[in-house]
């Protein structure tokens, strides 16, 4: 096991904030931090743009505006038409944001928008549909979630077995040589003769 990351400050929001140009698009910051086991990200939407209604199967994911208003749509529990469990690639909010530009053409969530704001804090459940568009000044927002697992090629992981305890082999082992008899039904030790014990 390695060292224990030490807490630390890993941005300020507001310069974040202030650094973006009003057109800039995407992710503003992500946490990049090794040995985590969150994902974070600022992202920024410029004035109009939309983030396109999609379903997030896995994952809780809090949502806090820092700066600008935008709406956000929601579809509860309902299932995307073509049956995919959500965005493409399991793209977390950031990636979404740089995607939304597809879709300005129509929006399929057709539910109750609300509008959103400076210090609004949003949750979306895991199984949700969801959109957001950001208004006039555009919106910033932080999302957090629980980390995804990184993709890798190889064999998967092991499972481990439930089980009780391994089975107690002392009747086979030679107390005079300490040899373990491989065979379950031996009574004498193979290597110096001496009876084994009673099972």
């Amino acid at each position: 096991m390695g060292a224990v990351p030490e807490p630390r400050v890993l941005a300020q929001v507001s310069e974040l904030a202030e650094g973006a140009s009003g057109e800039q698009r995407g992710a503003l910051w992500r946490l990049a931090v090794d040995q985590r086991q969150l994902d974070a990200n600022v992202v920024r939407l410029p004035p109009g743009a939309r983030v396109a209604a999609h379903l997030e199967a896995r994952l809780d994911v809090l949502l806090y505006v820092i700066e600008g208003s935008g709406h956000l749509a929601g579809g509860g529990d309902a299932a995307p038409e073509d049956g995919a469990a959500g965005p493409p690639g399991q793209a977390d909010e950031a990636d979404e944001a740089d995607e939304a530009d597809e879709a300005d053409e129509a929006d399929d969530v057709n539910e109750a928008q609300a509008a959103i704001g400076p210090g609004a804090l949003v949750w979306l459940p895991h199984g949700s549909r969801r959109a957001l568009s950001a208004g006039a000044a555009g919106l910033t927002y932080l999302t957090v979630h629980r980390r995804r697992p990184g993709l890798s090629i190889g064999a998967p992981a092991p499972v481990e077995r439930a089980g009780g305890e391994a089975a107690c082999l002392l009747h086979r082992v030679c107390v005079e040589c300490g040899r373990l008899a491989p065979e379950t039904d031996a009574r004498y030790c193979g290597r110096c003769g001496t009876a084994l014990p009673e099972h």
